[in-house]
């Protein structure tokens, strides 16, 4: 029997959801992209990724199984811009967690996406995706500035390659795994 979940993948604009997605789906990942326009330029920065030349503007979609076939994980990537926050509230309702993809060089980018999860009650893993030349921290430095709870797994991964991307996401549901197992012990008490 195959089990399904609905995972969102979310963070910053440019920080690699699409990417990711991309990286691990067994299907030809659905893209919802548009050029980058010149009525984005100062709303939305490049400065990380000068070579950027379209946006997602509705979702990414994607499709994995893992445990041996067990588990389908449909993947849906939200867009990076907090002016599409409705349309994460949207996307995210349903979702068993949640995989935030998070960038050295503008930590305070995953904030928002962070925010809504704390706010809906979505659990969590952070992966920071290492982005050529970019900055490295320690945990405890990243713990902090991200304001990550002692349980909230850290990982990093590199969003361009399947096997760290499947290792993030393994990160997450093992999390997810221990979180609902949890959940189901304290409620029988």
């Amino acid at each position: 029997m195959t089990r399904s979940a609905k995972i969102v993948v979310a963070g910053g604009f440019g920080v690699g959801k699409t990417t990711l997605i991309g990286s691990v789906s067994e299907v030809r990942p659905l893209r919802m992209e548009e050029p980058i326009t010149q009525a984005s330029a100062g709303v939305d920065d490049l400065r990380g990724t000068p070579h950027k030349t379209t946006t997602t503007v509705a979702m990414d979609f994607g499709r994995i199984h893992m445990a041996g076939g067990r588990l389908a994980l449909y993947l849906f990537g939200l867009p990076g811009q907090s002016r599409f926050q409705p349309l994460w509230e949207d996307l995210a309702e349903g979702a068993l967690g949640c995989l935030v993809l998070a960038d050295t060089r503008d930590l305070d980018a995953s904030h928002d996406a962070l925010g809504l999860l704390d706010g809906a009650g979505i659990p969590y893993a952070v992966a920071i995706n290492t982005f050529p030349g970019s900055p490295s921290y320690p945990e405890a430095e990243l713990r902090e500035a991200l304001a990550l709870e002692p349980a909230t797994p850290l990982t990093y991964c590199d969003a361009r390659d399947r096997t760290s991307s499947l290792h993030a996401l393994i990160t997450l549901t093992e999390y997810l795994s221990e979180h609902r197992s949890a959940a189901l012990l304290e409620s029988r008490r």
